[in-house]
C-alpha cells in the first residue's frame, strides 16, 4: 500500500511540476497572472481529481496519458493556435519549414471539432485532386476524425511519396460524402514560381514562406528585369498563401520597400513593442506592383500585403485575407515535447490589427474565369474569424458579451446551381494554373484568363498608358 501511494506521489509532483512550468513560462512573459493562492488551490484541485481517477476509476488508467491530457486540454482552450506537442509532433513542425516531406498538400485546422481545409497548396496532389476550402475531412484511412489531435491528423495524411492515401471529404452543396485516393508527393521547399506574362510584364507567385523564399522571389525579379529591360509593371501573387516563417516575410517587403516599418509585434504588454523595420540602403524599384490577396492569404502573407499597401508600395486587388494576425512561439520542453502558443499580435506599419480583420484590398474582385458569367469563387472561405477560441480583433465584440450568435452569410447552404456552378470553375481554374506546374514552358494565355491576374495586368498597363500621357509621349 505504501509503494502505491509512493508510487502515486511521484506522479503527483510530475503533474504538479509541468502545470508549475507551463505557468510559471507564461507569467513570465506576461507580467502579473492569477494570484499564488489561486494557483495553488487549481493544482490541489488538479491533484485531487486525478489522485481520485486513479484509485477508483472503473479501470487502470495510464497516469502520464491523463496529464498530457489535461495539458491538452488546458492549451486548447486558448486559441487555435496554441498547441501542446509530443516529441513526434514537435518534429513534424520543424519539417515543415526545413525540409521536404511526403505528403498531400494542405493547410488545416481545426473549426467546430471538425477538420477543416484552409487552402490546398497549389500544384500538390490535393490541388489537382479538386480539394477545396473549407472542405471537412471527416476521414484518413477509414479512421473517422472526430477525436483526432491537428498533429494526430497531419501525421496520418503525410507518408511515403507514392503510397496512397484515402481522405473523406464533405462539402457544402454536395449531399453525399466525397472519397479521394491521393498518391502522396515530395512536397517543395521551392515556394516561388514566375513568368512573363506579357513583355514588360512580370508575374511572380509566392506559395509559402519557407526558409529560402526571399532567394526564390530575388531570383525571380532578377531574371524578370534582365528579360524586360526594363520591367514596366509586376504581379506578387500571394493568394492562398497560409503563411511561414516571418523573418522570410520581413525579408520579402523589404526588397520592395526603401525604408519605413515592415510589421510591428505588441504582446501583453502593449509597451514592449519588436518593430521590423525595411533596410534603407535598399535602391527601391521603380515599376508599379500589383498584389493578389484573398481568404487564403494568411499570416505571412498579409505581413507582406499590409506592409505593402501601408507603404504605398502596390494596389492590392481581390478580396478580404484570411486575418492571421497572432504570433506564437515553439518553447521546447523536457523529454522532447514543446509548447507552441500565441504570445502577441501583428500590426501593420499604420497600426492596424490583422487579427480576425484581415487585409482589405484596395480593389474588390472576386475571382473567376474571364468565359464564364459565374460569380466569385471566394465567398465561401474560412476566415480567421470564424475559428473556435480566435482572439478577438480591435473592433469585434468580446465573445462573453455577444447576445446572439448569427451563422455569417458564407456558412448558409447554397443552391444546388450555385454549388455545381462554383465546383466547375474552380476545376477549370485549376487546370489553367496547372500550367505552371505541368509544362516547361509556362502559359501565361492560361493565367490570363483567370479574372484577378488578369485585371491587374490591365491596370498595370493602363498605368504606363496614362504615365506616357503625362510626360507628353
Amino acid at each position: 500500500m505504501k509503494k502505491m501511494q509512493s508510487k502515486l506521489a511521484v506522479r503527483l509532483l510530475i503533474a504538479v511540476a509541468v502545470a508549475c512550468s507551463l505557468m510559471l513560462s507564461a507569467s513570465a512573459y506576461a507580467g502579473s497572472g492569477s494570484s499564488e493562492s489561486d494557483t495553488y488551490e487549481g493544482l490541489k484541485l488538479f491533484s485531487d481529481v486525478l489522485e481520485e481517477i486513479e484509485n477508483n476509476y472503473v479501470e487502470d488508467v495510464d497516469t502520464r496519458k491523463l496529464i498530457e491530457d489535461a495539458i491538452h486540454g488546458m492549451i486548447d482552450s486558448l486559441d487555435p493556435h496554441s498547441t501542446f506537442l509530443p516529441p513526434e509532433a514537435l518534429d513534424q513542425l520543424q519539417h515543415e519549414t526545413q525540409g521536404e516531406f511526403g505528403g498531400i498538400g494542405i493547410v488545416i485546422t481545426k473549426r467546430n471539432g471538425m477538420l477543416t481545409v484552409i487552402s490546398p497548396i497549389e500544384g500538390t496532389p490535393a490541388y489537382k485532386a479538386g480539394i477545396q476550402a473549407e472542405d471537412r475531412i471527416i476521414k484518413v484511412e477509414g479512421k473517422s476524425t472526430k477525436d483526432m489531435m491537428l498533429w494526430e491528423a497531419v501525421k496520418e495524411m503525410r507518408g511515403e511519396p507514392g503510397t496512397k492515401v484515402d481522405i473523406t471529404v464533405v462539402r457544402e452543396g454536395v449531399e453525399s460524402p466525397m472519397e479521394f485516393a491521393l498518391v502522396r508527393e515530395i512536397i517543395p521547399m521551392e515556394s516561388v514560381r514566375y513568368v512573363m506574362l506579357r513583355p514588360g510584364y512580370g508575374y511572380v507567385w509566392v506559395t509559402n514562406f519557407r526558409e529560402n523564399t526571399t532567394d526564390e522571389v530575388t531570383k525571380a525579379l532578377v531574371d524578370l528585369e534582365e528579360k524586360a529591360d526594363p520591367l514596366k509593371g509586376l504581379i506578387l501573387d500571394l493568394r492562398d498563401n497560409p503563411g511561414g516563417l516571418l523573418t522570410q516575410a520581413v525579408s520579402v517587403a523589404d526588397i520592395f520597400l526603401a525604408g519605413g516599418e515592415v510589421v510591428s509585434i505588441r504582446g501583453r504588454n502593449q509597451k514592449k513593442e519588436n518593430v521590423y523595420e525595411a533596410s534603407t540602403d535598399n535602391s527601391e524599384s521603380d515599376y508599379p506592383v500589383v498584389a493578389l490577396i484573398n481568404g487564403g492569404t494568411a499570416s505571412a502573407a498579409e505581413i507582406v500585403a499590409g506592409a505593402l499597401q501601408d507603404n504605398s508600395r502596390a494596389l492590392l486587388l481581390g478580396t478580404t485575407s484570411f486575418g492571421k494576425g497572432s504570433v506564437q512561439t515553439v518553447k521546447p520542453l523536457r523529454e522532447g515535447y514543446g509548447l507552441k502558443y500565441t504570445v502577441a499580435r501583428y500590426y501593420t506599419p499604420d497600426g492596424r490589427s490583422i487579427q480576425a480583420e484581415g487585409i482589405h484590398p484596395d480593389l474588390t474582385v472576386k475571382r473567376r474565369l474571364m468565359d464564364e458569367k459565374s460569380g466569385g469563387l471566394d465567398a465561401s472561405r474560412i476566415k480567421e474569424e470564424d475559428l473556435e477560441n480566435h482572439l478577438p480583433g480591435q473592433a469585434e465584440q468580446p465573445a462573453g458579451d455577444q447576445k446572439e450568435e448569427k451563422l455569417p452569410d458564407k456558412q448558409k447552404k447554397k443552391s444546388e446551381t450555385e454549388a455545381k456552378d462554383d465546383e466547375k470553375d474552380m476545376e477549370k481554374l485549376m487546370r489553367l494554373r496547372d500550367a505552371l506546374y505541368s509544362h516547361s514552358e509556362r502559359d501565361p494565355d492560361a493565367l490570363l484568363l483567370d479574372s484577378q491576374i488578369n485585371r491587374a495586368y490591365e491596370i498595370l498597363k493602363g498605368y504606363q498608358i496614362f504615365s506616357a500621357l503625362g510626360e507628353g509621349k
